[in-house]
């Protein structure tokens, strides 16, 4: 990941600007260690603070075409610039850079380029001839981007908050799949899949096709010059991005620069059952396994660092950050500077414990829409900065805009939780790599219950921040939140104590507006904790709120427990091999009846 600002429209082009604007960059150099690079034309400035993963040696920024009249600064990676030079052959290229297309797409398409790109991007494009520009984000949010105004009618951009919000009287995250042309004076949206609607798709499922997507997927994102590893918790998703990354390295390009053995990594407290799965699904692929340790006090030292870096207050999102961030410093250490990642997935197929309760088919897919919608603001943010706190870039193939197309036009009804037919959460997605012949994993992890990364490094993790907190946080403190936080008011100590921390470092009205609100089960929408009114009275986002669902719920009370032990136990080979009868009740006949 790379850092920029741009700015626009400055009134003040003194060399005393040019020194703010070189100080503002300063604050992403963790984004991009390697170079900086800041291009100034009148009272436009382009920064940039580089993370150099294609072509370290050239690829500097910003980036320009042949006459330097177009002039761009991009965080991200275009995995497609090898088939985008072809239609560009009447163009010379200055670098080996994936991201120098930019400048010579936008010379021949105009502004309508954006689509053409197959990579996860944010960047802004300033043509010199017109005093023209542009900003655009990739279809998901996967790199983050915000913009902001100045009193003195300038336009900001930035990757991170952190760049722009003391020189900005207002400011807010650039939307996914969005493009802002200072021409027309407005922000529209060039993304425009299928699902986007979130009209009921009816494609039938076939594993095949659902699984060679994602093998492209995974195998375009090995496009790197630096070393290289993927981030394995020994859940499926993660497994999977691994288990299909080690089975194609040899045939790659990287392969030829790194070797056909890959690395992987993995966090958690001591005898966490991440660390346990991790460490099988290692050994199984036949990676090169690096295992991280924490402690609870290690976690709560950092919760400063992490909210700067990942600038939310976000109760989740700030519970998994943590053990990443920790993670991220360690593999950096060792020299890796990039990683894949299984982000995306749970939103994809509904794989969150309380899709359990999805009444039909048309919920449960306008619930996966949403998820998608929102992944910016949550898994995404955490994902990309996280890592980039330290120096280290993440890829994440599940978000890739072909495989979504085609995981979001299957008929939700295959993704519906069914135990009456032995499907568990994302089991089209499971059955799809159940391969005897060749398998990709072991059965029981293949087909393991969803393990929310908080809960998954350790559940004293959460017990300890809840503990924390509640030693920080008063009763009084508490109370009378609403009249200290009026909006997003926080209903938990946990909540409280990051809103104290995020609030001393982003005091301003338009950064406490940046982070969503609203409550929370299992990592749920607001709409979709109407799916169950028992849920309404246990608002907390980890998935052991699923109660009944998941194996190590929480406790509700003594009936609830005694239900639990009934219930919950869900044993992954009895899903395998026939309907399973341990499912909470009521969610068979809810699903069977819609």
């Amino acid at each position: 990941m790379c850092g920029i600002l741009a700015v626009f429209g400055c009134v003040d082009n003194s060399q005393a600007k040019r020194s703010r604007i070189i100080e503002l960059s300063r604050r992403l150099r963790h984004r991009g260690p390697d170079w900086s690079g800041l291009h100034c034309h009148q009272d436009c400035y382009l920064a940039h603070q580089r993370l150099a993963i294609v072509d370290p040696a050239s690829g500097d920024q910003p980036l320009y075409n042949e006459d330097k009249t177009i002039v761009v600064t991009v965080n991200g990676e275009i995995y497609n610039h090898k088939q985008l030079k072809e239609k560009l052959k009447a163009h010379q290229f200055r670098t080996g850079s994936d991201c120098e297309v930019i400048a010579h797409l936008y010379e021949d398409y105009g502004e309508d380029f954006v689509d053409m790109l197959d990579g996860m991007f944010s960047f802004v494009l300033l043509d010199t001839r017109d005093k023209s520009f542009i900003a655009a984000r990739d279809a998901i949010g996967i790199t983050p981007l915000y913009i902001g105004w100045g009193l003195d009618g300038s336009v900001w951009f930035a990757s991170e908050m952190k760049a722009l919000s003391d020189d900005c009287e207002r400011f807010t995250s650039f939307l996914p799949g969005h493009i802002y042309s200072s021409k027309e004076g407005g922000i529209r949206r060039w993304y425009n899949p299928p699902w986007y609607s979130e009209k009921i798709p009816s494609t039938p499922y076939d594993p095949k096709v659902l699984r060679e997507a994602f093998e492209k997927a995974v195998l375009k994102r090995l496009m790197t010059d630096v070393p290289f590893g993927v981030l394995l918790s020994g859940g499926l998703d993660s497994s999977l991005v691994a288990a299909v990354a080690a089975r194609y390295l040899a045939y790659s390009e990287a392969a030829c620069q790194w070797g056909s053995q890959l690395h992987t990594f993995c966090i958690g407290l001591m005898g966490s059952p991440d660390l346990k799965a991790a460490r099988e699904v290692a050994d199984y692929i036949g990676t090169r396994h690096h295992e991280f340790h924490f402690t609870v006090q290690e976690g709560i030292d950092a919760l400063e660092e992490v909210i700067y870096h990942i600038e939310t207050y976000d109760v989740t999102t700030i519970r998994a950050s943590t053990p990443m961030f920790l993670m991220s410093r360690k593999i950096k250490s060792l020299g890796v500077k990039m990683v894949l990642s299984g982000e995306g997935s749970d939103e994809i197929f509904g794989g969150y414990l309380y899709f359990h309760k999805a009444p039909n088919k048309r919920e449960f897919h306008e619930e996966t829409c949403r998820k998608i919608k929102g992944l910016h603001l949550y898994d995404c943010l955490r994902a990309n900065k996280s890592t980039s706190a330290w120096g280290l870039e993440a890829r994440v193939p599940f978000l890739d805009k072909e495989f979504i197309n085609v995981a979001m036009s299957i008929d939700p009804e295959w993704k519906m939780i069914r135990p009456d037919l032995g499907r568990i959460e994302k089991w089209v997605l499971r059955n799809a790599f159940d391969d005897d012949q060749k398998p990709y994993l072991p059965k029981h992890i293949l087909y393991r219950q969803k393990e929310q990364f908080s809960d998954g490094v350790g559940y004293s993790w959460i017990d300890g921040l809840k503990d924390h907190a509640e030693k920080q946080v008063t009763d009084a403190m508490l109370m009378n939140a609403s009249f200290i936080y009026p909006e997003n008011t926080p209903t938990t100590k946990e909540g409280y104590y990051y809103r104290g921390i995020f609030e001393k470092f982003f005091p301003k009205n338009a950064a406490r507006s940046t982070v969503p609100g609203g409550p929370s089960v299992a990592c749920s929408t607001a709409k979709a904790i109407e799916w169950d009114a028992a849920w309404s009275k246990n608002p907390d986002p980890s998935g052991r709120a699923a109660l009944g669902i998941h194996a190590s719920a929480y406790e509700e009370s003594a009936d609830a427990d005694a239900d639990a032990d009934a219930n919950a136990n869900v044993n992954a080979m009895d899903l395998i091999d026939g309907p399973s009868r341990k499912i909470e009740k009521g969610v068979e006949e809810k699903i069977a009846t819609a």
